[in-house]
């Protein structure tokens, strides 16, 4: 585990992040701020060797979410409500 004492700025899937170097029963706030679920795909634009974009383009990811179990399972993982019977804390 880190040392919660000083600050330290992970990169990574939160979750992932969250189960290996956190602490149970640490975190009082999970903020996330992205724009999720815009339903639009996200190309990353070439440039040429003056700068200028080109009109090559490579799918960076899709921002097209769905509930489903797996979401069900990391917000009953992260809320806790898998162990207080279904009672946000």
């Amino acid at each position: 585990m880190a040392d919660l004492t000083t600050n330290v700025l992970y990169y990574g899937d939160n979750l992932d992040i969250l189960r290996r170097y956190i602490p149970d029963a640490s975190v009082d706030l999970i903020y996330l701020d992205p724009p999720f679920n815009s339903n639009r795909d996200y190309n990353v634009i070439f440039r040429d060797e003056s700068g200028n974009a080109t009109d090559a383009q490579l799918l960076a990811f899709e921002d097209t979410w769905h509930w489903g179990p797996s979401a069900e399972s990391t917000y009953r993982y992260l809320t806790n409500t898998a162990h207080h019977e279904g009672v946000l804390p």
